[in-house]
């Protein structure tokens, strides 16, 4: 082992964060840059179901609202491509590589949302889960993804209450306004819960990610926090989780739930979603029409160089 190796495993070992400059093994470097990506990508997919449904929000409140949040996704976006920019890939590779589908998002954001009740459903499920998983990547061992977290988690709190609230109107509300919170929550249920990824034994990069503390906790104990936490909230809400499984278990402490359907996930996972070319093509398309943006931005920044301007 060089003195560098033993730097990096020493700043592990301390649960010290690892900085750009750092040496760092390329392998721990890949696997932060795959995550980064990933995450990235879903955050700015994933406004593509909310702002479908910005000209139809109820009231003038929830439109903005529903605004602000997807506001906030988009700086996400940005935070995370940043982070990903310290480890040597640039914007324009990172977009290539989705638009060609060598990189991945969410599986979440491959599904429709076919109604208002869906906005809620999306805010209290998805951002729900991803505030699980988030909180426990403010601890994660590369600096400046750590960092932005901490943001990130804030504003995803927002959201997560955001969808909550338009749950709990729809399901204070008419018959068929409860109804319609129902069968969102049935939709978004298992996918929801899938979004945490494959079984601990199944994932091909969680071990390494746990032993160089890049994931603090793994998916399966994300997943079970994440069931503990809402099961009692759709409760409240006066709503069934769509599990007839679903109990409290007195001896584990937790909640037991179904089997979940891996074949769907891999299948959207490997583009055969509801959703899935849907998604790209409009990403593709605003990102080739507003070329002209980009192009104008270089071509200020040449001409402003080295002036005060």
């Amino acid at each position: 082992m060089d003195k560098f190796e033993a730097a990096f495993n020493d700043i592990i070992a301390k649960d010290l964060k690892v900085e750009p400059r750092d040496w760092m093994p390329e392998e721990y470097r890949k696997h932060v840059l795959r995550q980064v990506s990933q995450h990235a990508h879903s955050e700015v997919i994933g406004m593509q179901p909310e702002g479908n449904w910005l000209l139809r929000a109820p009231s003038l409140r929830s439109k903005q609202v529903l605004l602000a949040k997807i506001q906030d996704e988009g700086g996400h976006g940005l935070y995370l491509y940043s982070v990903a920019e310290t480890l040597g890939m640039s914007r324009e590779e990172m977009i290539n590589q989705l638009h060609a589908g060598k990189a991945k998002y969410s599986s979440i954001f491959n599904y429709p949302a076919l109604n208002w009740a869906d906005m809620g459903a999306i805010g209290w499920l998805v951002d729900g889960a991803a505030i699980v998983n988030q909180v426990s990547l403010q601890k994660t061992s590369y600096g400046p993804y750590s960092r932005g977290m901490v943001r990130i988690c804030k504003e995803e709190s927002f959201h997560q209450r955001q969808g909550y609230e338009i749950m709990l109107h729809m399901a204070r509300g008419t018959k068929e306004q409860k109804e319609m919170a129902q069968d969102a929550l049935n939709r978004f249920w298992f996918p929801s819960l899938m979004m945490f990824g494959p079984h601990d034994a199944d994932s091909a990069h969680s071990s390494k990610a746990m032993e160089w503390k890049i994931k603090r906790e793994s998916n399966d104990q994300l997943r079970q926090k994440f069931i503990d936490k809402t099961v009692p909230q759709a409760e409240f809400l006066g709503l069934t989780v769509p599990d007839p499984n679903c109990k409290w278990n007195e001896t584990t402490g937790h909640y037991d739930h179904s089997p979940f359907n891996w074949d769907e996930f891999w299948a959207v996972v490997n583009g055969d979603g509801p959703c899935n070319t849907e998604r790209l093509d409009h990403h593709k398309k605003a990102h080739n029409d507003n070329a002209w943006v980009r192009d104008a931005a270089v071509a200020y920044a040449k001409k402003t160089e080295g002036s005060l301007v």
